[in-house]
């Protein structure tokens, strides 16, 4: 429990919210203490954002009430919230490209004193004494466009820092860090509670949950289903709270040493990128490569299905050379490509799940000249089913999806069009745990059908469940290969951050 235990600043007490006739939170107590770390775990859909935005004044509760250092409030405002010491991090940060660091982290700073006139001294000193108070060094003077994906979290931190924050949301913080990232993020949590700033922690990685966390709130179905000390639970009790159900163990890695070889790279190079890239991909074969940040994966990755133009060497398939920097090439080769960003590059958001499954299959379904739609949407809405995607309607826009149905739909498109080999990057980036679990019984499903697997990611018991090589990549070429049954996370970890 938190040293501050006695502390309580924010008490939320039978919260309710419905959107017409659906009920999103039903009955919700939620407590907060100065200096704690809160776990917020649940499904996507479980009221997770819901009670966040009844937080910070986004929404207004239809019940219930909300106590702040013991007084009463029937609901907040956005203002409120943020003069009590409220800030949220969400998963975009929220920032000011155009705008450099310092003035990012000012910026709520000089709105909440109704300043006039831009003070760029004051600026500089009150980010400074923000990015000090974490103990991270960051040019004050860069456009925030121009710096990594760890720094704009931390600028936002700093941002709620300078606000005075007492309480700090962060919502999926670690989806786009590396793993020693990650660590650098929890060691910075840690001074945030040390000097009595609480935190509430939300992500689908429930490692990283119990290691920062000391109490854990679990919602599902919009109702809190458990709550505790988080050394009550663990990673299977709290997915188990979760999903109501038990997710089964990851079977062993299929045996395919008699396997003919499928995908043969070799010597695969491109300047700046990667180097001196070999390796085979069998028949029914899950394969993983991981690295670092800068290490060449994704870069790879696009290589594989012809979005980056190697310099040198070969991609064949079944013998055959597949045109290089070619993606209609390696599509017609029967290659696949589920990119890790599949809301800017996977997807049509404002398409229909039928469209986006049915995309690439047009030549495949004309009769006489003309576009045969009953069949196209029949074969569509077969691996709507197969894949178990879960919407109302399947003429509904794939953005009102949840994270975990949306890379569904990514995988239906290409599965329709029956690839040889499919290359995942970040099967499950952002997706919560039981699709998590789903979609990997799904890449078993799809090996067992004889289909060659590339699992490029860094989360390493997603490698470990899936794969039976891991290439680790450092400095664009291939460092070692791992025999995933010979290893753990926390070696996989030291390999990674060697």
């Amino acid at each position: 429990m938190s040293k501050h235990d006695d502390d309580t600043f924010i008490e939320m007490k039978g919260i309710g919210k419905q959107y017409g006739g659906v009920t999103a939170l039903e009955d919700v107590d939620f407590r907060v203490k100065s200096g704690e770390a809160i776990c917020l775990a649940g499904e996507n859909g479980s009221g997770k954002s819901t009670l966040i935005k009844i937080l910070v004044g986004v929404e207004q509760p239809t019940s219930g009430q909300i106590f702040i250092d013991g007084k009463s409030y029937n609901h907040l405002n956005p203002r409120q919230a943020a003069a009590v010491g409220i800030s949220v991090i969400f998963q975009d940060f929220s920032l000011f490209s155009n705008l450099t660091v310092a003035e990012n982290i000012a910026f709520a700073t000089h709105l909440s004193e109704k300043k006039r006139l831009f003070d760029r001294s004051a600026t500089r000193r009150i980010a400074q004494e923000a990015l000090d108070r974490i103990g991270v060094e960051i040019d004050l003077d860069a456009r925030v466009e121009t710096i990594p994906v760890a720094h704009k979290q931390l600028v936002a931190i700093c941002r709620g820092l300078a606000s005075n924050a007492r309480l700090i949301i962060m919502d999926e913080p670690t989806t786009a860090l590396t793993g020693r990232e990650v660590q650098a993020l929890l060691r910075i949590i840690r001074k945030l509670k040390d000097s009595g700033i609480a935190v509430v922690f939300v992500s689908h990685k429930l490692a990283e949950v119990l290691e920062v966390c000391e109490e854990v709130f679990v919602l599902r179905n919009g109702t809190n289903v458990a709550d505790g000390p988080a050394c009550d639970f663990d990673a299977a009790s709290l997915t188990r709270h979760m999903t109501g159900r038990n997710i089964s163990e990851a079977k062993p890695p299929l045996n395919i040493d008699q396997a003919k070889n499928l995908l043969v790279v070799d010597q695969l190079g491109k300047l700046g990128a990667f180097e001196d890239i070999d390796f085979e991909l069998k028949e029914g074969e899950v394969l993983g490569i991981s690295g670092v940040l800068g290490s060449g994966r994704t870069a790879l990755a696009k290589a594989l299905f012809g979005l980056v133009a190697p310099d040198r060497g070969s991609i064949a398939l079944s013998g055959k050379n597949v045109a290089l920097g070619n993606p209609i090439a390696a599509t017609q080769a029967g290659i696949g490509y589920v990119p890790e960003d599949r809301l800017t590059e996977g997807l049509f958001l404002t398409q229909s799940i039928i469209r986006n499954v049915s995309v690439g299959r047009f030549d495949h379904h004309r009769s006489g000249g003309f576009l045969d739609l009953a069949s196209l949407v029949n074969e569509a809405r077969g691996w709507i089913e197969k894949l178990r995607i879960k919407a109302p309607d399947f003429e509904a826009e794939v953005k009102s999806l949840s994270g975990g149905n949306q890379q569904r739909v990514a995988l239906a498109r290409w599965l329709s069009q029956a690839p040889r080999v499919l290359v995942l990057n970040g099967p499950s980036v952002g997706v919560d745990v039981g699709s998590k679990a789903d979609i990997h019984a799904i890449i078993r499903e799809l090996a067992e059908s004889g289909i060659g697997i590339v699992v490029i990611s860094d989360d390493l018991p997603e490698l470990l469940a899936t794969c039976g090589r891991i290439l680790m990549m450092k400095d664009g070429r291939i460092d070692s290969i791992v025999m995933a049954e010979e290893t753990n996370e926390i070696e996989l970890a030291a390999k990674l951050a060697s």
